[in-house]
């Protein structure tokens, strides 16, 4: 047995036996995001139940590995008082992820109900903007003044470290200025009655707390750390953020990255109901019957054409889908280049020369097949004017899907966003001008 199905097994028991002590002991001992997907599953009532049954520093843990949905529902079940009970006891920034899911009301109550440090570490956490490093950083962060000794630091790092999770030994000046870094390993090997200046690496990376989050994930990739402190605009240290926010940031985008591409949000798969993911699906929609209404208009303007060699018909479609398709999948590994770093805005030729040679030769292959079809078909006109439409329309479409996305990250918007439902169609209307033009102009070949 998997351990969700054990897990919802041991859930199930302890509710219908509140006094079942293996059943408390499995959840107990579980993974608190294993608790949580377990909680995910059961009927809302049934979930307060169990979360109540929790260990207080595990309440919290699960608490934050909850969905947004689940989160609000169980939050909203729960007295306030419990509530803040459990935030006091969470590390600040992931208390401040709950708090800022909550109607802003229900927030206030819940604030002024904690420690009031807790409640003000949490706050200023919140003060800053939603995407930023400020967000993911832990206050709870090492920091030693320059000028103590290797035995001091040893002593403040036992006395502070209280969380297992990664954490770096960061040497300030008086006023919190960071100075550098201190090699773990090297401070331990240290002679104790050795200063702290001697140890130091200063070439630190660091983060300004400002720093979109995805930004901090380059970094922390770039550079290989498990800890990356935080600083503001005066270079003081105001935390730290570890490898596992990091990754649950990459996830998050990348996710968020897909369902923007397909018009839609993480949402829709939580809390929004058919109506609601109908009314958010609806604009790409009707943009993308907008933009394929152009392609009727298109074929319309070419009734001639098509009404003495018909069978331009029957290859209007390849070539839209492959001219389509080939766009789509530009724009695909641009976004995810521009999202991990890999295509730099300064560097725009880079991957627009790359696209344009890719693009050539599966213009040249795919238009040579086609090409080659119409040949059989009809004629060696009508193969040449079907071979040149694939190609041309699969390079356009290749190089356009290139640009469109760092046009649009260069303008300030969401590159993903260009990536939407109507990037097809867009490639449909002009496959099809292409296609039609150049039959046109060779129409007396044709017939």
């Amino acid at each position: 047995m998997d351990t969700d199905a054990r897990l919802l097994r041991a859930a199930e028991e302890l509710l219908q036996n509140r006094d079942d002590p293996r059943a408390a002991q499995a959840l107990a001992e579980a993974h608190s995001t294993d608790v949580a997907h377990v909680l995910q599953q059961l009927p809302q009532d049934d979930r307060a139940i169990l979360f109540r049954s929790l260990r207080g520093d595990q309440a919290g843990d699960v608490l934050s590995e909850l969905d947004d949905a689940t989160l609000l529902e169980l939050v909203r079940s729960l007295d306030d008082v419990e509530v803040s009970m459990i935030l006091d006891r969470m590390p600040a920034e992931h208390a401040a992820d709950v708090v800022d899911e909550l109607p802003s009301e229900h927030a206030e109550k819940i604030l002024d109900l904690m420690e009031e440090e807790k409640s003000e570490e949490i706050q200023e956490i919140l003060e800053y903007p939603e995407d930023s490093a400020g967000r993911l950083m832990s206050q709870d962060v090492v920091a030693i003044r320059e000028t103590s000794t290797v035995e001091d630091a040893i002593q403040h790092i036992r006395k502070t470290v209280a969380e297992e999770r990664p954490f770096g030994v960061y040497a300030v000046d008086d006023h919190q200025h960071l100075i550098g870094r201190v090699p773990l390993r090297r401070l331990l090997l240290a002679d104790p009655r050795s200063l702290l200046l001697g140890l130091l690496e200063e070439d630190v990376v660091s983060v300004n707390a400002t720093m979109d989050r995805e930004e901090v994930a380059r970094v922390v990739a770039k550079y290989d750390l498990l800890t990356v402190p935080v600083v503001d605009d005066q270079n003081r240290l105001l935390g730290t953020i570890t490898i596992d926010d990091v990754m649950d940031v990459v996830q998050e985008e990348a996710s968020e990255d897909i369902f923007r591409m397909a018009g839609s949000d993480a949402a829709e798969l939580e809390r929004r109901s058919p109506r609601q993911v109908a009314m958010l699906r609806l604009p790409w929609v009707l943009l993308t019957l907008l933009i394929e209404m152009l392609a009727g208009v298109v074929i319309h303007y070419f009734d001639k054409t098509l009404g003495k060699v018909i069978l331009l018909a029957s290859f209007m479609p390849v070539i839209q889908a492959i001219s389509g398709n080939t766009g789509l999948q530009s724009v695909t590994m641009v976004v995810r280049g521009l999202a991990t770093g890999q295509v730099q805005l300064n560097r725009w030729w880079e991957p627009l020369w790359r696209q344009i040679q890719t693009s050539a030769i599966l213009g040249a292959v795919c238009g040579l097949a086609v090409g080659l079809i119409g040949l059989l078909w009809h004629s060696m006109t009508f193969g040449l004017v079907v071979a040149i439409s694939m190609f041309v329309s699969v390079n356009l479409s290749g190089c356009a899907g290139t640009a469109i996305p760092m046009l649009s990250k260069r303008l300030g918007f969401d590159p993903a966003l260009t990536a939407g439902p109507f990037e097809t169609a867009f490639q449909d209307v002009l496959g099809v001008t292409i296609f039609l033009s150049l039959a046109t102009a060779l129409l007396h070949w044709l017939v």
